[in-house]
């Protein structure tokens, strides 16, 4: 899958997700932006070079074959970029 990665420490950010996770207050939180007709909402997955997460938001340019990784920091999100990953659904 193609991955990038956000955070929800930016101007406009309410800083919870689709699935009411509060990343303000857990900005280490694995949870993953998905497409949910590719990956339901709850979903854990594992995802290469970022581990074990839960699919726990969603995103407008997030749309099929395509994750959006969350990460603690804007710094973080900028030196991921945007990768080719392998995914493989947990449960």
């Amino acid at each position: 899958m193609s991955a990038s990665a956000y955070t929800a420490n930016c101007g406009g950010c309410s800083g919870f997700t689709a699935t009411g996770i509060n990343l303000k207050s857990n900005p280490n939180a694995k949870v993953v932006a998905v497409d949910p007709s590719v990956i339901p909402l709850g979903t854990k997955v594992w995802v290469e070079g970022y581990g074990v997460a839960v699919a726990g938001d969603t995103g407008g340019s997030i749309q099929g074959n395509r994750i959006d990784l969350h990460v603690a920091s804007s710094s973080q999100a900028h030196a991921f970029g945007t990768r080719t990953v392998t995914v493989k659904i947990l449960d």
